[in-house]
């Protein structure tokens, strides 16, 4: 199976989402790119601008992820830019 060589994911803060459920603004961006490595998860891992994550290329999920070496902060979410479903990683 081939899978995206790379994913632009957004870092976004849980506590901004409005009313109407929507998630809040980005934070920070990165496009990470395909290791050849798979993670921990068991999904392809992708490494770029200080984020590593672990995504499934079926559903554009962030399995896990490493922002700067460091675990998601609690209130923080990661997500692949366009996906339609944003959830925390772990969840």
């Amino acid at each position: 199976m081939s899978h995206p060589q790379s994913y632009e994911l957004l870092l976004i803060p849980d506590h901004s989402r409005t009313r109407s459920g929507a998630p809040g603004r980005p934070i920070r961006s990165a496009v990470v790119a395909a290791t050849g490595e798979t993670g921990a998860s068991g999904y392809p891992r992708y490494a770029g601008e200080g984020m590593e994550a672990d995504v499934d290329p079926e559903t554009r999920t962030v399995e896990a992820v490493l922002i700067d070496g460091e675990e998601l902060d609690y209130g923080m979410s990661v997500r692949v830019a366009g996906a339609e479903d944003e959830r925390r990683p772990g969840a």
